[in-house]
């Protein structure tokens, strides 16, 4: 790049060095044949030239000498430039001075911006107050003893994509539910082949909030009779039950009968039929049927009846008692009561004998 340079500017020397020995009549026709030569060029001119910024140097500066000289500058302009635009040639001589005139200040533009755990404490309570708009959430910002505006709340909210009150308010049916979740039991069936391929048809009811699952029956023949017996038998065993429950889903098997909805609907429980073939309405039922499945029926061969019920009465006591839960933050639905004090200190004692016996097996270093 430095040798190009250097070269342009030694033969453009010595072309004004020739220029000064010709007389004025040689000067006129060199011009006029410099002039024929490049109409020659632009009219055989198929792309946009572009030439690099060392070379437009030189031709600003003689574009703007002739403009300095001559008093009609448009002309002469026009006349002598044939290859580019006398704007362009202006141009180019605007840029360098513009950029020698820049004033660059230190650091970003704008306000700083604000600290991360501000943010975080904004946008936590945004959403624990879904129904507040900038200015109330402002005020609930300065009740933790943060000061922040109510234009930083905006622009946080928008920056995390969240929409204003009017959007962000509406009521979606996972939230209601979450609402009234302590309020909801559901149930449903499901079938077990035993050794000698009979089918037998399970009974369960399980509670939305706590996870609880009540093990109604299991038969071969799931009758009206049947059915409404373990309605029964449900309802006497949700009587005392606090808060009570107001709802019971199912689907629609034909096996869930009028008078098994009567037993509930006389207890004030109302009946909430899901879509037809959408198990997912139900879900909280048909994963424990997954639970079930996966964690102790698929490993076993059901002999009889009774060897079910034995079975899933066990399953049921420990899914209640010691199972842990993901949606009850590791609990299980009966609370999991910490270990005996007795009992700590027999495991404490048995990690203590068992680190001490890995230590004297290690080789000696």
């Amino acid at each position: 790049m430095f040798y190009h340079v250097v070269t342009f500017i030694w033969g453009f020397v010595l072309d004004l060095t020739a220029l000064s020995g010709l007389t004025d009549d040689e000067k006129d026709l060199q011009i006029l044949l410099l002039r024929q030569q490049l109409r020659i060029v632009e009219r055989k001119k198929t792309t946009r030239l572009i030439i690099p910024r060392w070379q437009k140097v030189p031709l600003a500066v003689l574009a703007v000498r002739l403009k300095e000289k001559t008093n009609n500058t448009r002309k002469p302009l026009e006349k002598s430039v044939q290859l580019f635009k006398p704007d362009t040639l202006l141009r180019w001589h605007r840029d360098p001075v513009r950029r020698q005139w820049t004033f660059k200040g230190e650091g970003k533009p704008g306000r700083p911006a604000i600290d991360p755990e501000l943010e975080k404490w904004i946008l936590q309570v945004t959403k624990d107050n879904p129904g507040l708009g900038f200015e109330k959430l402002e005020g609930e910002m300065r009740k933790l003893g943060i000061e922040v505006s109510f234009i930083t709340i905006r622009t946080v909210m928008r920056r995390n994509g969240i929409p204003p009150v009017p959007d962000r308010s509406r009521s979606s049916w996972r939230s209601f539910l979450n609402h009234y979740k302590d309020q909801f039991l559901a149930c449903d069936f499901f079938t077990v082949e035993t050794l000698t391929l009979k089918t037998l048809y399970v009974l369960f009811f399980i509670e939305h909030a706590t996870r609880r699952v009540y093990l109604a029956g299991c038969t071969a023949h799931p009758n009206a009779a049947w059915v409404t017996q373990q309605a029964r038998q449900m309802t006497w065993e949700l009587e005392e039950r606090q808060p009570s429950i107001r709802y019971l889903i199912h689907d629609h098997d034909t096996k869930f009968t009028q008078v098994f909805d009567s037993v509930f609907q006389s207890e004030d429980i109302e009946i909430v039929d899901i879509p037809y073939q959408a198990p997912n309405a139900n879900a909280y039922a048909e994963r424990w049927v997954r639970s079930v499945r996966e964690e102790c029926l698929d490993h076993l061969i059901i002999l009889n009846e009774n060897h079910l019920r034995r079975v899933l009465n066990e399953y049921v006591e420990y899914y209640n008692d010691r199972r842990p839960h993901q949606g009850l933050d590791q609990d299980s639905p009966s609370g999991i009561e910490p270990a005996s004090p007795k009992v700590q200190s027999n495991i404490e004692m048995c990690l203590e004998v068992s680190f001490e016996t890995t230590i004297e097996r290690l080789p000696d270093i």
